[in-house]
């Protein structure tokens, strides 16, 4: 049986419950905690437009009692990258605490109402949007406020109740593991690319001549080999604790959650676009970025003082003397540790002072190695231009997110790519020493390891020009925006006379679905034109932004066979239970299932299946004849080919019987 279980299924698995806890006499915390049933997952509120549902909380405040301080805040929750929607996505599960802090500005009251709105998937389901209405209840006399009192419980469990809501976002459901080992291997992974960061800075014309004076400085100085080797240790101590500490500062300024919620943030993405594209200026040599050098002597000047102290301030005058160097590098690292939020900053700054470290130490444990260091020369200054393009390159993304989430698609799909063609296109000339900046040496040959990096980059290049024209591109998922934020749906290679064709043969109210469908997204219309074509209908219950409904898009109807049944022996109509249009006043009405003010297009189709199927989860599809008769047993998201194949054929041929 492919979904006969599903057909008349509810399901109810979020419990919400609210306390609070009092700050001062004016001051609260008003906290919303939600209780998932195993095996599903609610999103959290920091995710980009076009991506799944966030959780919104607002809070009512008619008569101005209070002001919201600061916003809502999470929990670390998890993290993974969606790759059908190439953006990082935070979910929760089993529990999840939201918190708001709240200052009354007249006499406090007794209660605080809100509502917030949410959204929860399983691995096979997606459930509509839908919103629960909380109650704070404020202690009123000093005596009853305590650290934290439990005052009032709200289930908001999914029912025929309340199911159907605002349409404000729709879900999606991304594939979940473990958290503890998605947050380590998130760590884990900013640590190596913080620490193939440090390796990169080191060869550098500001840091990497410092290694052999460095060196013989504590081998010279020291009185036995032992000791030497013991300065330089705490040498490469003292570099490692300062990098740590300016990733500690990062996060004590900012906090863990407001730095995975600036991830999102239009100004966070344009600002640090700017500050890239400045720091890439600055590594192809149009100016350098130096700390004032006051600051470098005074700190010079205490690297005498010898000792402990005297070593912990070689380190510092290190740090400050390469910052036109590392400071770049360390910049774009802090931005994107940033965007992860907790102790990222932190781990990004270990993997990358663990690097620039790690030479000095064992060198003057074995001085010798000194001697196979290729000497300085203009190979250094080849390496900060090459970080210099990779930061440019870098900078567009932050500028692609501000682009996504404002939805103003002036940096979409195909000039995003074409702006990386022409960057590592560029980046290719340089290395072949077709193009020359200002503080490059004399080229009068190509190495073999420069050659090589040319034809890595020139290789990348090439691979990048057919995402002009649809390629999917899955070696940079998640840095150019997802396909269907895209300039050209049909690709660059359709001219404009054949698209004026393809939809000059469309049905009247229809469109070009998934898969190039035709696709009707009006029930009325779409039954009309199945009845003049003599064909059964597949409604297909869907949303916007339903990962399982993208992923059987991609995957199923993409099959010859099942595309062939979809193009020729049904008519498509997708509902799609998250549009935001509002339906006309006189067309607005109150649900007889729900209750709830059906406002939307969304909501009507929401409560549509709900009322007709008695299920709430997408996809969702059915086969039905010109009566709306059920022509086979619905099914919902099923990635088995054959399986959905076979079951459109069920339908199919009892439509003819």
């Amino acid at each position: 049986m492919l979904s006969g279980s599903i057909f008349g299924q509810m399901y109810n698995p979020v419990k919400w419950t609210t306390s609070v806890e009092k700050i001062s006499d004016k001051e609260y915390v008003l906290k919303a905690q939600a209780v998932i049933q195993s095996g599903w997952h609610l999103y959290g509120q920091y995710i980009e437009e076009g991506g799944p549902s966030r959780t919104a909380f607002t809070f009512k405040n008619a008569k101005k009692n209070f002001e919201l301080i600061g916003k809502t805040t999470e929990e670390k929750g998890n993290e993974v990258v969606d790759k059908i929607f190439d953006m990082k996505i935070k979910y929760f599960e089993d529990k999840a605490l939201f918190t708001q802090k709240i200052k009354f500005t007249s006499d406090v009251i007794s209660n605080i109402d809100g509502e917030v709105e949410f959204m929860v998937c399983d691995d096979s389901n997606c459930l509509p949007p839908s919103s629960e209405e909380l109650t704070f209840k404020i202690p009123n006399a000093p005596k009853l406020a305590s650290a934290e009192e439990t005052v009032a419980v709200k289930d908001s469990a999914i029912s025929e109740e309340n199911v159907v809501v605002k349409q404000e976002q729709t879900a999606s459901n991304a594939t979940v593991a473990s958290p503890k080992k998605n947050e380590s291997r998130g760590l884990l992974s900013i640590f190596i690319i913080a620490f193939l960061s440090g390796f990169a800075a080191l060869l550098t014309p500001c840091v990497f001549p410092m290694i052999p004076m460095t060196v013989s400085y504590f081998t010279k100085q020291s009185k036995t080999k032992a000791a030497g080797i013991r300065n330089a240790m705490i040498y490469g101590f003292s570099i490692v604790i300062i990098y740590v500490l300016l990733g500690s500062i990062v996060t004590a300024v900012f906090g863990a959650d407001s730095l995975n919620a600036l991830s999102t943030n239009v100004w966070f993405n344009l600002i640090f676009f700017v500050l890239l594209v400045v720091f890439a200026c600055s590594f192809l040599g149009a100016f350098e970025i130096m700390l004032p050098n006051a600051l470098a002597n005074k700190v010079d000047s205490q690297a005498d003082r010898g000792g402990l102290i005297g070593i912990f301030f070689m380190a510092l005058a290190l740090a400050i003397v390469s910052f036109s160097c590392t400071g770049p590098i360390v910049g774009t690292l802090l931005v994107e540790a940033a965007s992860k939020g907790g102790i990222a900053p932190i781990v990004g700054m270990l993997g990358f002072s663990t690097a620039i470290a790690l030479p000095f130490s064992l060198f003057a444990a074995f001085p010798g190695w000194l001697n196979a260091l290729p000497k300085s020369g203009g190979w250094l200054n080849t390496v900060k231009v090459v970080l210099g393009f990779l930061e440019l390159a870098l900078a567009f993304k932050f500028l692609s997110n501000a682009d996504l989430v404002l939805q103003l698609h002036w940096l979409e799909r195909e000039v995003f790519l074409a702006i990386w063609i022409a960057v590592f296109g560029a980046l290719a000339f340089y290395l072949f020493g077709k193009i020359t900046l200002p503080h490059d040496s004399p080229l009068n040959h190509i190495s073999v390891g420069r050659l090589s990096f040319g034809l890595l980059v020139l290789t990348f290049t090439i691979y990048l020009i057919p995402g002009l024209w649809g390629a999917p591109l899955k070696l940079i998922s998640g840095f150019p925006p997802p396909m269907q934020y895209s300039e050209s749906p049909n690709g660059l290679g359709v001219s404009s006379n054949a698209e004026a064709k393809i939809t000059g043969s469309l049905p009247e109210g229809a469109e070009h679905g998934p898969q190039n469908i035709i696709t009707f997204h009006d029930y009325t219309k779409g039954m009309e034109y199945a009845k003049k074509v003599g064909k059964p209908v597949l409604l297909d219950f869907t949303g916007y932004a339903c990962v399982n409904c993208r992923k059987m898009e991609e995957l199923v109807w993409s099959d010859s066979k099942v595309l062939g049944v979809l193009n020729n022996d049904v008519v498509l109509i997708s509902l799609y239970v998250d549009d935001k249009k509002e339906l006309p006043e006189n067309e607005q009405y109150v649900s007889e299932t729900t209750g709830k003010k059906i406002k939307t297009i969304g909501n009507k189709w929401s409560d549509l299946q709900i009322k007709t199927y008695k299920a709430n989860a997408q996809p969702f599809y059915v086969i039905v004849d010109h009566n709306s008769t059920n022509l086979a047993e619905p099914s919902a998201y099923n990635p088995d080919i054959q399986e959905y194949y076979n079951w459109l054929q069920s339908g199919i041929q009892k439509f003819k019987k």
